[in-house]
């Protein structure tokens, strides 16, 4: 290599290895699970299968990230924090997990199995975020539940079920705690509703 090549190469090195050291580094992200606070139980299992979509949801919900609105109409997100799945298959995987845990509907799949079921509970996500308000902070989730037959793709029923839960404080661990007891009242009304449901239209088709 001549000397004129040598040094063109050598400042080449160095000055990728500058902008290499002037770049920002990633900040460390903290990743959460969505906490549960649900007994198992033993429970006589029902005669019907039941497949679980994920929840449509705006593209502000659609991520990972941990949405908080600190003012108005604003939609941020916790700096340095974020949920372990995007938010939909979050909650769609803690619905799954409600429903065996419960032990009341036992023939249970998801969607991405694409496996056919008698019937299918799926919606939209409304809200899956914290909110500042005069009087505290809370967590809010809303969620428009369908009880869909699987065979027709018929709506059966039809609810939208809102949870609010307060926060004494504002740190991410709290925040993510008020999740967890938002998403365990989330699921309890919706176990209920959709055993219900599912068990009124199983007797008009006997």
């Amino acid at each position: 290599m001549n000397t004129s090549l040598r040094l063109v190469t050598l400042a080449a090195a160095l000055s990728l290895a500058t902008a290499c050291s002037i770049l920002p580094k990633s900040e460390p992200v903290d990743i959460y699970r969505l906490p549960v606070n649900q007994a198992s139980r033993t429970a006589t299992p029902l005669d019907w299968s039941l497949r679980l979509n994920k929840p449509l949801a705006s593209e502000a919900l659609a991520g990972a990230r941990i949405a908080v609105i600190p003012q108005g109409d604003i939609i941020s997100g916790y700096k340095g924090a974020r949920w372990s799945d995007p938010v939909p298959l979050l909650v769609r995987n803690r619905l799954l997990d409600g429903f065996q845990r419960d032990g009341r509907v036992q023939r249970l799949s998801a969607d991405d199995s694409n496996l056919q079921a008698d019937y299918e509970l799926a919606g939209e996500l409304q809200a899956f975020q914290s909110e500042y308000r005069p009087g505290g902070v809370e967590v809010l989730i809303r969620y428009d539940a369908r009880l869909v037959q699987g065979r027709s793709q018929r709506i059966l029923a039809s609810r939208r079920f809102e949870v609010r839960q307060p926060l004494t404080t504002t740190q991410v661990s709290a925040v993510i705690a008020g999740f967890g007891a938002a998403s365990d009242q989330l699921m309890a009304q919706l176990l209920d509703w959709t055993v219900a449901q599912a068990t009124q239209a199983q007797a008009k088709n006997q």
